[in-house]
């Protein structure tokens, strides 16, 4: 018998499980399909250990988008003999420089600020100025891709934002962990993305045994929203290579002779 991989989707920074709809809408019923937050915790490690106690027993594939990214990572740190696949979005296998984390100490200490006096404008300022470094130019006027990353912000609220970027900042660099993930594996990035250029993907695809990598034309950051119908293809591939190594495992596990 044919058996689905349940999968582990784990949305990125100021985002919730509507990141996934694309995906999650075309995936055929009979798949455990689990979305597990990652702003409740401002460590990457706590917020695997997290997502990993929501899996049912056995394997499963995971995927991670901008720092679902690096979760997903951890996930596969702290569970590799249960891992059958990994994907990676728009992410990074390096730990954050000194400027970048300069940069989120900003942003932590103007939301901080803006809690203290008792406002939430600042924080609403921040997530409106990401739009123009995370979505193509193209899509800058798209009304309703902007309400929903806007609303998306909203629900994980200022002080989610700010355990995220706590995580996000001290997280470790994962590069020595990918050439060990011998499953299938697949590696997406918008072409434009700013956040997370192109090269990063190049460099996780070129240290996993075995990626697809998929650079999508037109897209910034946020390649699942911008342009789903490429990316949902990539990641439907995937979970055909998953589903078809775990199968190919189960017959060989299951035509051994057994000991007596």
């Amino acid at each position: 018998m044919n058996h689905a991989t349940p999968l582990l989707l784990l949305p990125g920074l100021m985002n919730d499980a509507r990141i996934w709809e694309p995906l999650t809408t075309a995936i055929e019923g009979g798949r455990t399909v689990q979305v597990a937050p990652t702003h409740l915790h401002d460590s990457i490690a706590e917020s695997a250990r997290a997502a990993i106690a929501a899996m049912p027993a056995g394997t499963f594939a995971v995927a991670g988008f901008s720092l679902g990214g690096y979760v997903a990572q951890e996930v596969c740190r702290q569970a590799g003999d249960r891992i059958a696949g990994l994907g990676l979005l728009d992410t990074s296998a390096r730990a954050d420089t000194e400027e970048a984390k300069q940069a989120r100490n900003r942003m932590i200490q103007a939301v901080d600020g803006a809690e203290g006096a008792g406002t939430t404008a600042t924080f609403g300022q921040v997530a409106q100025g990401f739009a123009a470094r995370i979505v193509h130019a193209s899509r800058l006027q798209d009304g309703e891709l902007l309400r929903l990353l806007f609303d998306m912000a909203a629900a994980v609220g200022s002080q989610g934002f700010v355990r995220q970027q706590r995580a996000a900042m001290n997280r470790a660099d994962t590069r020595d962990l990918l050439p060990r993930m011998n499953v299938p594996a697949v590696v997406v990035c918008g072409r434009e993305d700013q956040v997370t250029p192109l090269g990063l993907s190049q460099e996780m695809a070129s240290l996993l045994p075995d990626a697809e990598l998929v650079a999508v034309a037109e897209s910034g950051h946020m390649s699942i929203l911008e342009q789903p119908a490429p990316v949902v293809a990539a990641l439907l591939r995937w979970l055909q290579r998953v589903d078809a190594a775990a199968n190919a495992r189960q017959c060989g596990e299951q035509s051994r002779p057994s000991v007596e």
